[in-house]
């Protein structure tokens, strides 16, 4: 009787384990209808519903690396102020997605309060953030300042909101963006494991 149990009380344990991990995955479900192991052609086919550009990057110190880049030839993607959406795939399959917001027409301080606006929407949506880091950066007669936050419910899965504005002393100008990444460290490291063992 205890055996059979402690053996319930184990299989509660392990289920509530994967439940867990499984509802962490689900709460960060990258955006733009994709999910963790699509292949590159559901964002292309989005970006040619959208009559966007697609650059496909094949780094080649990296052979099973696919980079696909989708933005407007001007403007922001679809019912989004992001400039650009960026996945990243091993063998094929998902395994990040990074949404990039620049916008030649506003203002390095528009640009802090847009992604202010964002970081709010994504507590709003996901729960706290942590800080990472805030740093400033003087070098050749510019100012570089970054600050970072990220979320990670599981171990390997998270998603990491940057700034960055740059200030040019000399030319008395600044310009900043940032970006939203969606990242499965973990579903990266099985892709990696069954790339080197087939």
């Amino acid at each position: 009787m205890r055996r059979h149990l402690h053996h319930r009380a184990k299989s509660a344990v392990v289920f509530l384990l994967l439940a867990g991990n499984l509802l962490a995955q689900g709460i960060l479900e990258p955006p733009f209808g994709v999910r963790w192991g699509d292949s590159p052609e559901k964002l292309i086919t989005w970006a040619s519903r959208h009559a966007l550009d697609v650059t496909i990057s094949l780094p080649g110190d990296q052979p099973a690396l696919r980079i696909v880049r989708i933005q407007p030839k001007k403007g922001f993607l679809p019912e989004t102020k992001a400039g650009a959406v960026e996945g990243r795939f091993l063998g094929g399959k998902l395994y990040e997605l990074g949404i990039h917001y620049f916008d030649p027409d506003a203002s390095s301080d528009l640009m802090e309060t847009r992604f202010d606006e964002l970081r709010k929407q994504v507590v709003n949506e996901h729960g706290p953030l942590l800080a990472n880091q805030q740093r400033r950066a003087v070098a050749d007669q510019f100012v570089t300042r970054t600050q970072s936050f990220h979320r990670e419910p599981v171990k390997g899965l998270f998603l990491l909101l940057a700034f960055t504005e740059v200030q040019d002393l000399l030319r008395k100008s600044k310009e900043a963006k940032f970006s939203l990444i969606y990242r499965n460290d973990n579903f990266k490291i099985e892709l990696l494991n069954t790339l080197k063992h087939p």
